[in-house]
């Protein structure tokens, strides 16, 4: 037993020996050079110790040497924010002590700044054919202005400037003729002089597209949104690129535009192109507390024939829900918005006693407005059949023209800070046009977020539908309104808020009207806190009780999107309100 406790203490004396050499080393590896200002100049310490980097593991000796070094650094780090006539020491401050027969020292560099040399004349001129350009002229940094501290990247920053807008819209020929920084560090003084010749503006002149593309020309052509003449700009080369990029046509692009190659003043642009693997299969499993665990899957086919035509197939398999879709797409000019799309659709579902089958066939054509405004113009056949708690069931077979409306404006595609996104949706049957009911559906959609002082984030959703029609029991349940959910009223089960029957069944509304406000605050980066309150239901008549629902989340930003935790109290328990967990995943718009 003796022998078992003295092994026991000499194995914790050796791991407290490893830990203390361990934080030893770690010590004697800290940054041995300190800089010390005189006064608060916090800017001008933080460019000091970035000029002189770090400085670990060195002897006395070897510090004692590098001073004069960094003596230089420092200086070079201070003149570069205009302080030219600072006084500078150092001081090598040594520990008695010594580990690994060394000794640990510390360079200690005290700086007194002095006077700034200030700018005493700015002279910034643009001439040639940029003079009268405003998007060239606009904005330019406005520092270092007359009167301010001279720094020397702000200056650096002026003088980039002209040259990159320069090179961005098309002068090429741009040159300057006088730049000169002047300063004067006896007097404190400094002359700023730039005299920028910009030439004649380049202009974009005809695209064409290498061989071994295999696509027809006419196609690749659709996705040039310039005509041969207009002035140059970077962006629409750049926009050239993305648009064949988001194609979905292609694994590689290449677009040259060489300003010397220019004929008279025009610009070739030349794109070659690699095209992608015909197909593509991907799968994925996920969660929502709306349906519960989920496959999904989908199968396309990027390019059919030298026209651009697509096809594919997609499959969610879910407890309540099971549906799988194909479809066929044929681009039209421009394609990177503008297609005609083919459907057609088998869906089964199961929630809170509500079954239904639907099969769907349709076309849509969709198409970019001039201001913005997607639109989306459909034709589909529908027929369902459903059985409600074995109390309500049929059949139904509409023919169904639509319309729908969207705009989203964001800063970014998956976690913008700030947005909007509309949506507006109608479509109706009628019984002389192949349907067994005469409905007309529709409903909106607004969201909104914005961001203030970078933290504070506040989301808005409001939704709003109504179906008319002379006999309700006709509108199928794919149709009607339900509430509740993740993405409706928190606090409450996925669609069961809805008008009931005599045996407390939901059987679904004729209006819907949700309304949500939630406030983000951003812990981290990547995390981020809400409290949220949704109000709404799926009713008969407006004057019918809301639902309320309040609670409190969490919001990891993943590099697919956001992922949402939030934990909802249904306040109306007369609707089903309880305590809820809600898990979902997606943008915010």
């Amino acid at each position: 037993m003796l022998s078992v406790r003295t092994a026991r203490t000499s194995y914790f004396r050796r791991l407290a020996g490893l830990v203390i050499c361990c934080l030893l080393s770690g010590w004697l590896q800290a940054q041995q050079v300190r800089v010390e200002l005189e006064g608060e100049f916090p800017e001008l310490k933080d460019n000091a110790e970035a000029f002189l980097g770090e400085v670990k593991g060195r002897t006395p000796r070897e510090l004692r040497r590098f001073a004069p070094t960094a003596v230089r650094k420092v200086s070079r780090a201070l003149r570069a924010l205009g302080y030219y006539n600072p006084d500078i020491d150092w001081q090598l401050k040594e520990d008695d002590e010594e580990t690994d027969d060394k000794k640990r020292a510390s360079l200690v560099i005290t700086v007194v700044p002095g006077e700034p040399v200030r700018v005493v004349s700015r002279t910034v001129e643009i001439n040639g054919a940029a003079a009268s350009d405003e998007e060239f002229v606009r904005d330019l940094p406005k520092q270092p202005a007359e009167g301010a501290i001279l720094n020397h990247g702000q200056y650096a920053s002026l003088r980039g400037t002209i040259e990159s807008r320069a090179r961005q819209r098309g002068y090429f020929d741009g040159q300057f003729t006088e730049s000169r920084l002047a300063v004067n560090p006896e007097a404190g003084t400094a002359e700023i002089t730039l005299i920028f010749e910009s030439g004649e503006r380049y202009s974009l002149g005809e695209v064409s597209f290498e061989e071994g593309h295999w696509f027809e020309l006419g196609l690749l052509e659709d996705f040039v949104t310039f005509e041969p003449g207009i002035p140059y700009h970077a962006d629409e080369i750049a926009q050239l690129n993305r648009d064949l990029s988001s194609s979905g046509y292609f694994t590689g692009i290449e677009i040259d535009a060489p300003p010397e190659q220019a004929d008279n003043g025009m610009i070739p642009v030349s794109v070659a192109v690699t095209r992608r693997e015909p197909r593509s299969v991907a799968t994925g499993i996920g969660f929502s507390t709306d349906v519960g665990p989920r496959f999904k899957g989908n199968w396309r086919e990027h390019w059919i024939n030298p026209m651009g035509h697509r096809r594919g197939a997609e499959t969610e398999l879910s407890e309540p829900r099971q549906n799988l879709s194909a479809y066929y797409e044929l681009p039209l000019d421009p394609p990177m918005t503008d297609l005609i799309r083919l459907t057609a659709g088998y869906q089964r579902e199961d929630i809170e006693g509500v079954e239904s089958e639907l099969i769907t066939v349709g076309q849509q054509w969709q198409h970019e407005l001039d201001n913005g405004w997607l639109q989306v113009l459909s034709i589909r056949w529908e027929g369902e059949r459903f059985n409600i708690r074995d109390e309500e069931s049929g059949t139904s077979s509409l023919f169904l023209p639509g319309a729908g409306y969207s705009k989203i404006h964001a800063d970014s595609p998956l976690d913008p800070s700030r947005g909007y996104r509309l949506q507006f949706d109608v479509t109706g049957s009628h019984r002389a046009l192949l349907s067994k009911a005469d409905i007309l559906h529709g409903s909106m959609l607004a969201k909104g977020l914005y961001t203030v002082f970078d933290r504070h984030r506040f989301v808005g959703r409001f939704q709003l539908g109504g179906v008319a029609t002379n006999d309700f029991s006709d509108v199928p349940p794919s149709l009607r309104f339900f509430a509740g959910g993740d993405q409706s009223v928190r606090g409450y089960a996925y669609e069961t808020l809805s008008p009931e029957n005599d045996n407390g069944v939901a059987v679904g509304g004729r209006f819907l009207l949700v309304g949500s406000g939630e406030y983000q605050y951003g812990i981290t980066d990547r995390w981020r806190a809400a409290v949220f309150v949704d109000h709404g239901n799926a009713i008969n008549d407006f004057n019918d009780p809301l639902a309320t629902g309040v609670g409190a989340g969490v919001r990891w930003i993943s590099p697919v999107g956001p992922l949402r935790l939030d934990i909802a109290k249904g306040l109306d328990r007369e609707f089903g309100g309880d305590w809820r967990i809600h898990f979902s995943m997606g943008p915010e718009l």
